[in-house]
C-alpha cells in the first residue's frame, strides 16, 4: 500500500493536467471529483480495499480542507461534485515537485539537492505537517527551527576548522544568540574573500543575509507577534521555498571550511 503523500502527489499530478487540458479548451468541461477519483484509480492500478479507499479520500478531502481545492465549477455548477483549483492551489501546481504543498515532493527535492542534518530534516518535516494543516504561526516557527540548525551547523564547522588551525575566532561566531552568530559567521567569511571559490562567495554575499533574514522575521513574528495574524500564508510559503536553497548554501559553506579553508 502507497504512503499518503504517494496519493497526494498522484492527485496533485491529476488535477494539474486536467486543469491544463480545460484552459485549453473550454469545451471539456469543468473539474469534477468522479472523473479525478477515478483517473486516480486507473492510475494506482492497486485491488481498492477499503483501507486504500480511505485513504484516498483523506487525502482528497484534505486538498479541500487545506485551500488548494474549493467546491463549485461556476455559479451555474456551484456545488459537488464539480471543484475548481484556489489561488493558493495554483501557486502549489506551479511548483509541484518542489512545494511545501506537495510534502513527499519537497522532501525528496530537498533529499536529493542537500545533505541536510538529522535535526533540521526533523523541524522542516514538522513544519510541512504543520502548513498542510494550515497553522502557519506553527509553520514559521518550525522553519525557522530548521534554518537555525543549518546555521549552528556551520557555526560548528568553522569553531572546529579555526581551532585546529591556531586562528582567533570572533567573540560573536562563539557568542549563544543565533544573530549575533550569523554576525559572525559574515565576518570570518567575508574577511577571506579572495580564499573562497568566486561563485561560492558570490552565493553567500548575495544570498545568505537575504534567507537567513527572511525565515527569521518571519519565526520572529510568530513567537513575538505585535498583531493578531502576524503570518500569513505567502510569508510561510516563501520560507519554506527558501529553506532548500539556505541548505544548499549551508552545505557548500562547510564543504568549503572543512577541506579548503586555511590560516
Amino acid at each position: 500500500m502507497a504512503e499518503l503523500p504517494d496519493i497526494r502527489t498522484k492527485l496533485l499530478e491529476i488535477i494539474s493536467k486536467m486543469d491544463a487540458s480545460i484552459r485549453r479548451d473550454s469545451s471539456s468541461g469543468l473539474l469534477q471529483q468522479g472523473a479525478i477519483l477515478q483517473e486516480l484509480n486507473q492510475q494506482l492500478g492497486w485491488s481498492q480495499s477499503l483501507e486504500m479507499q480511505q485513504a484516498i479520500l483523506t487525502c482528497w478531502y484534505d486538498l479541500f480542507r487545506n485551500g488548494t481545492l474549493s467546491w463549485g465549477g461556476n455559479l451555474s455548477n456551484s456545488d459537488p461534485p464539480f471543484c475548481h483549483i484556489t489561488a493558493q492551489g495554483r501557486k502549489i501546481l506551479e511548483n509541484l515537485s518542489r512545494d511545501p504543498g506537495n510534502p513527499d515532493g519537497y522532501m525528496a527535492f530537498l533529499l536529493k539537492n542537500t545533505a541536510i542534518n538529522s535535526i533540521a530534516q526533523s523541524y522542516i518535516k514538522e513544519a510541512l505537517k504543520t502548513y498542510n494543516t494550515t497553522c502557519y504561526k506553527a509553520s514559521a516557527v518550525m522553519v525557522g527551527a530548521a534554518s537555525e540548525s543549518l546555521v549552528l551547523a556551520v557555526q560548528s564547522s568553522l569553531i572546529k576548522k579555526m581551532d585546529s588551525l591556531g586562528i582567533t575566532k570572533p567573540r560573536d561566531l562563539e557568542d549563544w544568540r543565533i544573530k549575533r552568530i550569523l554576525t559572525g559567521i559574515e565576518t570570518v567569511i567575508k574577511q577571506r574573500k579572495q580564499a573562497v571559490p568566486v561563485s561560492l562567495f558570490e552565493s553567500f554575499e548575495a544570498y545568505w543575509p537575504a534567507f537567513t533574514h527572511q525565515i527569521r522575521t518571519a519565526r520572529n513574528d510568530s513567537g513575538h507577534p505585535s498583531s493578531i495574524s502576524p503570518v500569513t500564508s505567502d510569508n510561510v510559503h516563501a520560507s519554506m521555498l527558501i529553506f532548500p536553497e539556505l541548505a544548499k548554501l549551508s552545505d557548500n559553506l562547510i564543504k568549503w571550511i572543512e577541506n579548503d579553508m586555511s590560516s
